[in-house]
């Protein structure tokens, strides 16, 4: 007879960072959200195309190490990165991003269309046509043109797992629920957030998964206009039920959706924002 090992004393098999072999491109990726995501997805393994208009983080950010770029804080802990400056306005810039990803290691795994841009608190007469357009125009036409440039090039690469890659959209919970003075920005963060829902259900039959992740309110440059003033982060600090977070609840959120973890999700919005979305 076959003696069967005691369950209890059978080691775990060794685990193996979820994104080692695998390759990412993030916008926006110097500051804020991005740098967190592009940084965590390279703590777990992944080769990062890191993509913005500037390779340094924007000033009067709250990042600790704010006096180093996003690659090179990869490359100093012996991960894989490269900077490539692309505007997510121009489709040529995006395309260029997701070529250098297959050019430099070879496929391409997760695609985070995290740059986007906050122009400030305006009423719906107050806000000009022009913050409006820009606002869209980044937001949503950039979040679309990214999509489009990263489904192109995963539905011709094989499957790894049960994925030819994942696409992750940045939305807002702006998108989600009404609040004063934000029409342009809810507006766009509320398309982008279908867009989400709409191409799931179009790139599922090529084994591609796009889901958003809906932040609160976070510790960021784009940010910081509340941070300083007392009152507005008073007010802030209001709306969460939890204490305030910071933008690694949003990059783990993003390695979860790029993940083997999360195969079988797909056209899901997750807000990532201390509860604020269910009160």
């Amino acid at each position: 007879m076959t003696e069967t090992a005691d369950p209890a004393t059978v080691p775990w098999p060794d685990s193996t960072p979820r994104f080692t072999g695998r390759v990412a491109v993030v916008t926006g990726s110097s500051s804020g959200h991005g740098r967190a995501i592009a940084l965590r997805l390279a703590r777990e393994g992944a080769a990062v195309v890191c993509t913005d208009l500037r390779k340094s983080p924007l000033p009067g950010g709250f990042e600790e190490d704010i006096d180093v770029d996003t690659d090179d804080v990869i490359a100093r802990h012996g991960g894989r990165a490269e900077f490539l400056v692309a505007d997510v306005t121009s489709a040529s810039d995006l395309e260029s991003a997701a070529d250098r990803a297959l050019e430099s290691f070879g496929r391409l795994d997760v695609w985070v269309n995290n740059a986007g841009t906050f122009m400030g608190l305006a009423s719906v007469l107050d806000e000009s046509d022009e913050q409006f357009d820009r606002t869209v125009e980044i937001n949503l036409r950039g979040t679309w043109l990214g999509c489009r440039a990263a489904a192109a090039r995963m539905r011709e690469q094989d499957v790894r797992g049960r994925s030819r890659g994942r696409i992750v959209n940045i939305g807002s919970i702006a998108g989600e629920i009404g609040q004063a003075d934000i029409g342009g920005y809810s507006a766009s963060k509320g398309a982008v957030h279908n867009l989400t829902r709409a191409l799931a259900i179009e790139l599922a039959p090529a084994q591609i998964n796009v889901n958003a992740v809906a932040p609160g309110y976070f510790p960021t440059a784009m940010n910081r206009v509340f941070w300083d003033d007392p009152e507005a982060l008073a007010g802030v600090q209001e709306l969460h039920p939890l204490p305030l977070g910071v933008p690694d609840d949003i990059a783990a959120a993003v390695a979860f959706f790029g993940s083997d973890d999360a195969a079988f999700v797909t056209g899901t919005i997750l807000p990532v924002d201390g509860g604020v979305t269910a009160k």
